[in-house]
């Protein structure tokens, strides 16, 4: 067994965010948060607000028309969702961990006929059993990127099928941890709403919300939705396509926002999707090294959810990584034990993940798990590589 952890050098540790949002941000975009107070509706705030909605749909890949919330992607979801589907229409909510089932939570709430398709946390959804679902339906709400379990649901399959079921239905996506993170094609897919946030991907800050709508969907959007006033995207999407919005933006977080979207849109989007894909792989590899592989059997690009092997906990394992200044996360309520959740979004590379796989090693030893010194580390470094 590897010696543990030497205490006295803990100090010294650069203190790192390793979870899965917020995510590390870069000293430029930070520096943008430094400036003097800027005025949104002065000539350079409003440029710089057009200029941020055009890099967001640059970086989705569709000429899909972003509107940006000062709020979480919670927000920009409920915003979407009022403005998009009628009160009391029927709504369809497919899930299998605690984010997509927030949207369930949410449809109910506001008194939507809501029906829910749901599988076991861990598990990815089944396409056609959400298509027969939707038969009749309104509205189907779906997440891609599942960070409490660390599925990757099939989203091409999915709205493909659902679709062909029902050529009216509106598909709301939860793309908060895979917009600029996985593949996605909204367009080719038929997804008509994608929903994401600031903290995550696009590597800014909390407090921004983005939502994407198709050209189709825009047509039937409520004019002056009853539940929503601050979330109405109708007149927020009005508002933003003429450089303005009807309440007072983050214009710093706007700013922060345009500065790292250039770090995102410096490559191709095949590049940027294959990069984060090898730094979780390599994550995930490193975890299974340590005999604690992956929880879901399709994964996320956004993050590694690793079962810990016997005898630990998921809630012991970050701890132990707290104790060391490297802030991860175990599961949500009710798996604290059964998984633990670390991550390269944000401003990460992939010799971070070559750091996250010797952070982890020193972490296990410091738990007593029984390991050769260096095995994480070079299966990250060969994950790497494909």
């Amino acid at each position: 067994m590897s010696d543990a952890l030497p205490t006295q050098h803990t100090p010294l540790n650069r203190t790192r965010l390793i979870a899965p949002g917020p995510v590390e941000v870069a000293p430029d975009v930070l520096a943008q948060l430094a400036q003097p107070q800027m005025h949104h509706r002065a000539q350079a705030g409003i440029d710089k607000l057009m200029e941020a909605r055009a890099q967001l749909t640059q970086l989705l890949g569709d000429p899909y028309d972003a509107v940006i919330t000062t709020s979480s992607g919670t927000g920009a979801f409920e915003g979407a969702l009022l403005s998009t589907t009628p009160a009391g229409a029927r709504v369809v909510n497919a899930q299998a961990g605690k984010f997509s089932e927030r949207w369930g939570e949410m449809a109910q709430r506001f008194g939507y006929d809501t029906a829910l398709v749901a599988r076991p946390w861990g598990e990815v959804l089944d396409p056609q059993e959400v298509a027969d679902a939707t038969r009749g339906a309104h509205t189907l709400l779906i997440t891609h990127s599942e960070t409490s379990t660390g599925a990757l649901h099939d989203l091409e399959a999915i709205a493909r099928a659902a679709k062909a079921q029902n050529p009216d239905l509106i598909i709301i996506a939860d793309g908060i941890t895979s917009y600029g993170v996985a593949e996605l094609r909204p367009a080719a897919w038929g997804v008509d709403v994608l929903v994401s946030g600031s903290q995550k991907g696009t590597a800014t800050p909390p407090g921004l919300g983005f939502v994407l709508f198709s050209p189709e969907v825009q047509a039937r959007m409520i004019r002056s939705p009853g539940n929503a006033f601050y979330l109405d995207m109708t007149r927020e999407l009005a508002g933003q396509k003429a450089g303005s919005t009807p309440q007072t933006p983050a214009i710093n977080l706007i700013y922060a926002l345009s500065t790292a979207l250039d770090r995102l849109l410096s490559v191709p989007h095949e590049v940027l999707w294959a990069e984060q894909r090898r730094k979780t792989d390599a994550l995930i590899a490193a975890g299974t090294a340590l005999g604690a592989p992956a929880w879901a059997p399709r994964t996320s690009p956004a993050v590694a959810v690793l079962t810990p092997p016997a005898g630990i906990t998921g809630r012991q394992v970050a701890a132990q990584l707290a104790e060391m200044g490297q802030r991860a996360l175990p599961g949500q309520a009710p798996h604290e034990d059964t998984v633990f959740r670390v991550s390269t979004m944000g401003y990460a590379d992939r010799y971070d993940a070559l750091a996250i796989a010797g952070i982890l090693e020193d972490a296990f030893a410091a738990l007593g798990v029984p390991f050769e010194r260096g095995v994480a580390v070079n299966a990250a470094w060969q994950a790497l590589q494909g």
